[in-house]
């Protein structure tokens, strides 16, 4: 029994600019399954795909106060190519983003409601893997996060350390499930988080049990009668159980 990540969850106070912005940096098309909700997925994709994690930007009166806990990492194949993007992000609204990271290759940008993102120097691991390299969620134990990741959404790990822990799907595509020991507390719900959908012919009362076994938490963020699941997972980060995929 596992989970599909099947999208990554954007909150935003105008969702139709932030969906132009992503959708033009992303490359994918724009589509809306009702009013304050913009999905964003590859062009020709067939929803749901271990291929691409999609883009759901839900609309939400609240102002972004503190850095993400969970931030994408695009993938660019040379130099010219990640000075180019970046350049073009900028002309698209995104500026430039200071979260301590230093002197370092990859350059920190944020979108036009403040949500970072960073736009990686050239790396093998990410070739040909499409516009998101990973899905990085900051966290105080990789080691922990990894084990409740991995067998909620039974990826394969890659790498595991006191400081970085790496999952993907065991299909061995779409984007990197990586989580950063970094010594914040979660202070504030996340603005930006992982959806997940049981597999087709699944139980969904049994997965959700599942999870609560492995150390998910049910946590209220104000929904009342939804045909979703707002979760925890061991340190706190809300994340979403959908319908069956």
């Amino acid at each position: 029994m596992a989970m599909q990540l099947v999208q990554i969850n954007m909150k935003a106070r105008d969702e139709s600019a932030l969906g132009r912005f992503w959708a033009e940096t992303l490359g994918w098309s724009v589509s809306s399954e009702g009013p304050g909700v913009i999905n964003l997925l590859p062009v020709g994709f067939v929803w749901p795909d271990p291929a691409a994690v999609c883009v759901d930007i839900v609309a939400s009166p609240e102002p972004k106060t503190v850095k993400n806990r969970v931030h994408l990492d695009l993938a660019t194949v040379s130099a010219a190519h990640q000075a180019e993007l970046v350049a073009r992000l900028t002309d698209l609204g995104a500026t430039p983003a200071d979260v301590g990271q230093g002197d370092v290759p990859w350059t920190v940008l944020a979108d036009p409601e403040g949500n970072e993102f960073c736009v990686l120097e050239p790396r093998e691991i990410y070739r040909d893997i499409g516009p998101i390299a990973a899905v990085v969620v900051d966290c105080a134990d990789p080691r922990a996060m990894a084990r409740f990741w991995g067998q909620a959404v039974d990826w394969t790990l890659h790498e595991v350390t006191d400081d970085h822990a790496v999952l993907r799907s065991p299909k061995g595509v779409g984007p990197y499930l990586e989580f950063l020991r970094t010594p914040e507390a979660k202070v504030v719900w996340n603005r930006v988080h992982l959806d997940l959908a049981p597999y087709p012919g699944d139980d969904r009362a049994a997965e959700l049990a599942r999870l609560r076994a492995l150390g998910a938490t049910d946590i209220s963020l104000g929904q009342i009668d939804v045909p979703w699941t707002v979760l925890a997972d061991p340190e706190g980060n809300e994340f979403c159980v959908l319908g069956s995929g």
